[in-house]
């Protein structure tokens, strides 16, 4: 659910203006607002689980996410759903930095990698199949259903969630509170300047270069306190072990490329080639079903020959997708000529997302696979707005809306520029070093595992 709810309400923007009003920039914040809560708090919902139990707080955040679900679909006006829309974005990042350690520690470790991999399709197909849904939801039933889905859902899942699931917390009993608000308060600068520059104010602006730079100096505050706290909500020390540098820098280099990328291509399809929502949604079936197919594939072969080279393969693919679009895109592009772009896609990012998961839970001491979990997840969410803002400007310095071929001429730039971000990942995962004494594969014993480290993990066997 919280991955669907990036991207469900995209598809459904027609149809929302239609029916509530709102200027183009309030359309767009139904979709930032998500995303920016989503990207602050994450950080501060993997603390929160440290501190009063990761199972409690995983069915708060369930709960809340449900009744801000509820009330996106009974918001009478534009406000009230991008409020609503916030306070979803604020349960969705309790959830997922919560989900990760959670799942470990309810898999024996010998099967962690192919959960591992199952979580990861289901991650991936709920991101890119967001669309998808939007569309036929807001087509054939109504939108405020895109939002009305999740209820039910998340009633069912809160006591199902409290009977099956086993409580653990972090080695810390107190809240980095002003960390979490340096944390915060420089991702939403960050955050706040890039989807401001992908709009009317442009790069240069005021509106985009003083919270791009005060988000920057708050950063490296909390860079600063967490390295003389004796409690901190991110240790710093962590950023040492390459492979967990690794990850979160492949991480947000490939949302960089895969999220403008997907932002692009279902402008594409709809706008210059005339498909409706559902149409666009169905062709990109070759994609967005991948995931599904070939992730608990990817996660049983990372625990054969380990998670980097199952990542790193993944990545490239992702890299040769889109080079290869840039070099067949054309107005009038067959659904045939791009099919092995979708195809390569598709593989590429279950390839990517099955171990990347196995890859940050083990390399991390199992007392920190919350807040590593929460790190991961933020830089991935950062770099889908960074791809978004980044791309789209390639696009417009380009091309634009004029024509088809004014579309391509933004569009073939923009795909070199997914691609290189791509590529670049796979480097970074290629010459990342896996921690001291600790394999890569899933059965391998965290980093710090020993029982005498976190009475806590002693509630979770599993993971031992």
């Amino acid at each position: 659910m919280a991955g669907l709810d990036n991207l469900v309400v995209v598809t459904a923007l027609p149809t929302i203006r239609e029916k509530l009003g709102g200027s183009l920039e309030q359309l767009e914040w139904t979709v930032n607002a998500y995303t920016l809560t989503f990207a602050v708090l994450m950080m501060f919902g993997a603390a929160l689980g440290d501190r009063f139990g990761r199972r409690r707080m995983f069915i708060a955040g369930l709960l809340l996410f449900t009744a801000a679900s509820a009330a996106a679909a009974l918001a009478p006006g534009i406000g009230e759903l991008i409020a609503a829309r916030a306070v979803q974005g604020a349960g969705a990042a309790i959830i997922m930095p919560l989900s990760l350690p959670l799942l470990t520690a309810a898999v024996p470790a010998a099967k962690r990698g192919a959960a591992l991999g199952i979580y990861g399709a289901l991650n991936g197909l709920a991101i890119a199949g967001g669309p998808l849904v939007g569309g036929v939801v807001t087509q054939h039933i109504a939108w405020q259903w895109i939002f009305w889905i999740n209820v039910p859902v998340g009633l069912l899942l809160a006591p199902a969630a409290w009977r099956g699931l086993a409580e653990s917390r972090g080695p810390n009993t107190r809240l980095d509170l002003p960390g979490t608000f340096l944390i915060s308060l420089g991702m939403l600068g960050l955050v706040f300047a890039l989807i401001r520059a992908n709009g009317h104010d442009g790069w240069g602006s005021p509106q985009v270069v003083a919270p791009l730079a005060g988000g920057v100096l708050v950063l490296v505050l909390f860079v600063l306190w967490e390295q003389r706290t004796s409690a901190p909500m991110l240790p710093m020390g962590m950023f040492r072990n390459r492979a967990f540098s690794a990850v979160n820098a492949g991480g947000l280099l490939m949302s960089v490329g895969m999220y403008g990328v997907v932002f692009l291509i279902t402008q594409f399809m709809q706008t210059i080639q005339g498909m409706s929502p559902t149409e666009a949604g169905v062709r990109m079936l070759a994609w967005t079903a991948m995931p599904l197919l070939v992730a608990p594939f990817a996660g049983i072969m990372s625990d054969r020959i380990g998670g980097r080279p199952v990542v790193t393969f993944g990545l490239t693919l992702m890299a040769l997708a889109f080079a290869y679009w840039a070099l067949v895109m054309s107005p009038d592009a067959s659904y045939l000529s791009q099919l092995p772009g979708y195809l390569l896609g598709g593989v590429g990012i279950a390839c990517f997302f099955a171990p990347l998961l196995n890859l940050t839970m083990s390399s991390v001491d199992v007392s920190e696979q919350g807040i590593a979990s929460g790190s991961t997840s933020a830089t991935r969410e950062l770099g889908a707005a960074l791809g978004v803002a980044v791309l789209a400007s390639v696009f417009t310095h380009n091309g634009g809306y004029a024509s088809g071929q004014n579309f391509v001429d933004g569009f073939v730039p923009a795909l070199w520029v997914g691609a290189a971000a791509v590529a670049l990942a796979a480097v970074v995962m290629l010459f990342a070093r896996r921690p001291d004494g600790v394999g890569e594969r899933t059965g391998a014993e965290p980093v710090g595992a020993a029982p005498a480290r976190d009475a806590a993990a002693e509630t979770q066997p599993a993971t031992r």
